[in-house]
């Protein structure tokens, strides 16, 4: 199997934001700090937020200066004023979420740039760069509507929109359009660029020789403290110390470990809908950890603050700040994704042997090579820093720069596997351990699903816990019992759907009339690796699934997937939709299973419908406008 690193597209944490009354005005902020560009992002997982820093500091190489700026922080509708400042610029970095949606920071934004028609925004000048995945149906949706957006509100746009693709290589994506991009900045400005290309720091390092351990951040995400003293509500920035009630092994046999997790969020407050996500935030493996410092040799409980260099930026520190540099390696940082080309590139003066310097320029550089060699080195070999580290032996930052440059540890989303209404003090997890071994004969091992799987309910007398919170979707049950619901989750996929399958029961013992709820599942074998067969049999026994289909990929000859079944059963599939309102639901692997789904209905709609390609595509499509064919996908 590849690399495993398509990161789930956090937000940053209150902890790091000084809580005095913030200026909503960026006009007034780039004012105050001489800044001419601005760099907006919309990110979910950090990565466009990561691009938007990059930016931001990219400036000062062509003697301007730039600020990167989270949407929901500041008074968009002074888009029309930029043009107060002179040669001014405004850089959007756009990632698109879920189905097409805005990410959780940059919703407001969307609903502004949709209700004001009549802003005018002749002084603006723009570009879009966006993030999304060419498995989704709707690729880069958010980038190019804002870019499209912006347009027809009256702004300029000073260079073509990029299209980053993380199916791809996002990180090639974003370094081919900035490499074109910066000259046409240049341009339009009529500025030289300074060719200053030296390591800029953002940060500087404080030690803490005698600090009050009480003041030191241990890990928690938000407040100080905020783990010892809980307070609801619980969000993205305060997170809930969840205890882990039950965690099994699901699967009886085969090389891998599927789990079954149960959370108790009782007294919490946080209510959930089935078809919600649960986020955890995991931690780095310690062994992981300890091996970073052996190799600098670095003393990791050293108390230490990164203060950023401008006083006046909102982010003043790079994580929860003061802590040790084992409570950042641990908690805040992400040691574990192959690095981008940035920190290479930053890092590179470090490196004592001048061929593995001049390598890790290159690997940063836009030459043919250069991407070559990042793509095979790092991107296929899937070295994470400590591998680099390990096959340079002539490369030991100082570790202050390589937590500085370093991306954050990002929070991980599961679909829930249970109803709230049955289960309303419980979360449930379904969830497969990532582990494989790499080219370079490494073990690669998944932060979240490895941290998971070793939640043992009591720990040494202790609770075990999950911080976590949730995060609303739109998959969820029709509003109408009696509407049919068709189900395909092949493996993990199930996750979401055990959660229907236990509120249609629950409803159906409240006296209401339930429509149809037909499942289709696939595992590879039914001995094996058949999840949650008891609760599914039951559910097919008393009657709560009318129809439980199952593919067993691998117990004969040629494969057999969940797209196979509905062709099979196409004549009461188009019955369920064409003639009974049913509601289409699709979980797990997007890259294949959703894509091969979507074409067998395209099929049995051209079979059963009449239709040619073309209008069995549109019929689809009208489903999902109208909400009828939803799909929770990962890839």
């Amino acid at each position: 199997m590849g690399c495993v690193f398509s990161l789930p597209e956090d937000r940053r944490d209150a902890a790091e934001r000084t809580l005095t009354t913030r200026e909503t005005s960026f006009i007034e902020k780039m004012k105050k700090t001489g800044k001419n560009i601005i760099v907006f992002y919309g990110s979910q997982t950090g990565t466009a937020e990561e691009f938007a820093n990059r930016l931001s500091k990219d400036a000062q190489r062509y003697g301007m200066k730039g600020m990167a700026a989270d949407p929901e922080e500041y008074d968009m509708g002074e888009l029309s004023r930029l043009s107060e400042i002179t040669n001014s610029l405004a850089i959007f970095c756009m990632a698109t979420y879920g189905e097409g949606d805005p990410t959780d920071n940059a919703q407001d934004f969307y609903d502004w740039l949709q209700e004001n028609d009549d802003e005018d925004l002749s002084g603006l000048t723009y570009t879009v760069f966006a993030l999304g995945n060419k498995t989704y149906e709707h690729y880069n949706a958010m980038g190019k509507y804002v870019d499209k957006r912006l347009e027809e509100l009256g702004a300029k746009r000073i260079f073509d929109l990029g299209l980053g693709d993380d199916d791809g290589n996002l990180e090639e994506d974003f370094i081919s359009w900035r490499e074109q991009f910066w000259p046409a900045v240049c341009e339009h400005f009529g500025v030289e660029a300074s060719g200053d290309e030296s390591s800029i720091r953002q940060y500087e390092l404080k030690e803490h020789s005698d600090i009050n351990m009480n003041k030191v951040y241990t890990g928690e995400i938000g407040r100080l403290k905020s783990f010892e003293v809980q307070k609801p509500p619980f969000d993205s920035k305060n997170p809930f110390l969840a205890p882990v009630t039950v965690n099994r092994k699901l699967n009886r046999g085969g090389d891998r470990h599927l789990m079954h997790l149960e959370l108790d969020i009782t007294g919490s407050k946080i209510r959930y809908e089935s078809g919600d996500h649960v986020a955890v935030f995991p931690t780095n493996d310690s062994a992981l950890v300890n091996k970073l410092g052996q190799i600098l040799g670095v003393d990791l409980d050293v108390v230490i603050s990164l203060n950023n260099l401008d006083e006046e930026s909102n982010k003043k520190h790079p994580f929860p700040c003061p802590t040790t540099y084992r409570t950042a390696l641990t908690h805040y940082l992400d040691i574990t994704h192959p690095p981008r080309t940035n920190v290479l590139y930053e890092l590179a003066q470090y490196a004592t042997n001048s061929k593995d310097q001049e390598n890790m320029r290159k690997m940063a550089s836009s030459s043919p090579e250069g991407k070559a060699l990042y793509q095979s080195w790092v991107l296929d070999s899937c070295r994470n820093i400590l591998a680099i580290l390990e096959d340079m032996p002539s490369l030991r930052p100082p570790i202050d720069h390589l937590c500085e440059l370093l991306p954050r540890l990002q929070a991980r989303y599961y679909s829930i596997a249970s109803s709230s209404k049955v289960h309303p003090n419980s979360i449930h997890i379904c969830a497969v351990v990532v582990e494989y071994e790499t080219k370079t004969g490494r073990i690669n091992k998944g932060v979240a699903t490895n941290w998971l799987k070793n939640k043992l309910v009591t720990d040494n007398g202790h609770k075990s816990t999950v911080p976590m919170y949730i995060r609303k979707s739109q998959f969820r049950l029709p509003f109408k019992a009696t509407n049919p619901v068709i189900m395909i989750g092949p493996g993990t996929g199930i996750a979401p759907f055990m959660g229907f399958i236990q509120e249609r029961g629950w409803l159906k013992e409240q006296g209401k009339e339930v429509g149809e709820t037909v499942l289709y599942y696939g595992c590879r074998h039914k001995n094996e690796d058949y999840l949650y067969q008891e609760e599914l049999e039951e559910s097919e026994k008393n009657g709560v699934l009318t129809q439980l289909n199952i593919a067993f990929s691998r117990d004969q000859e040629h494969k057999v997937y969940v797209q196979h079944l509905l062709k099979q059963n196409k004549e009461d599939i188009w019955k369920l939709i064409h003639t009974d309102n049913a509601h289409i639901y699709i979980c797990g692997d997007a890259r294949n299973m959703a894509k091969d789904v979507q074409t067998a209905f395209h099929e049995i709609a051209e079979e059963l419908g009449g239709m040619t390609r073309t209008q069995a595509t549109d019929y689809i499509k009208k489903l999902m406008t109208k909400g009828r064919y939803s799909q929770d996908v990962w890839s």
